[in-house]
């Protein structure tokens, strides 16, 4: 069964997905948030599967909800479900660590599979944000790939030139070995390459060791 918390500051678009989402076999919604910082707590004290954030919502929006508990549980699955495809909410999100990113106009069977995909480890765009990513990435940027990654990741990254295994980046650093797992698959997809190697041949060619 995936476990879902959904957060929405409308109520009734809360009762509606969350009533179709439930009446499937394999999808139960463990909780519901009407605003980010609700989100932010539900999430770290329930730990769900899946996690569908709307992105405005009042006292806290989507993207920091995202940000939060992505900062203090990074293996955490979110999907974004919003009204907006403007760069100012999708980009952020993303960067965020926002797995998935769907629109409400999208069907609740759509959504559905959605979070089944993601569960299972997809990531999940709707094809407008895709063409969004791909037109900044063929129109590039200035800035080296690594100045994507957090202060985290760089530290790991640095550990990683060093040969330390997983479990000794684990050790060193006082965090799980499965947070350790997550991280250096963040460093790897924010870098663009396909292995730990690769991603040690970066670093050392953007002279990022010590």
């Amino acid at each position: 069964m995936i476990k879902v918390l959904f957060a929405d500051d409308h109520e009734m678009v809360r009762i509606g997905v969350s009533a179709y989402l439930s009446s499937q076999n394999d999808i139960d919604v463990i909780a519901e948030a009407n605003d980010g910082g609700e989100a932010v707590d539900l999430a770290l004290s329930y730990r769900p599967d899946i996690i569908l954030m709307d992105l405005v919502m009042k006292k806290m929006d989507g993207i920091e909800a995202t940000r939060q508990i992505i900062e203090r549980w990074p293996e955490a699955k979110i999907i974004i479900v919003t009204s907006f495809l403007d760069d100012e909410k999708v980009y952020p999100a993303l960067e965020a660590g926002a797995t998935s990113y769907m629109l409400k106009t999208s069907k609740a069977e759509e959504i559905a599979r959605a979070i089944r995909q993601t569960y299972d480890g997809q990531s999940i765009l709707e094809p407008e944000v895709t063409g969004k990513i791909m037109n900044k990435m063929r129109t590039g940027s200035d800035a080296p790939l690594h100045d994507q990654l957090t202060a985290r990741e760089k530290e790991i990254l640095l550990l990683m030139t060093e040969g330390k295994t997983n479990q000794e980046i684990s050790d060193e650093l006082f965090i799980a070995l499965k947070t350790v797992k997550v991280h250096i698959s963040n460093i790897l997809g924010k870098l663009t390459v396909h292995d730990r190697t690769q991603a040690v041949i970066y670093a050392f060619k953007h002279n990022l060791t010590k």
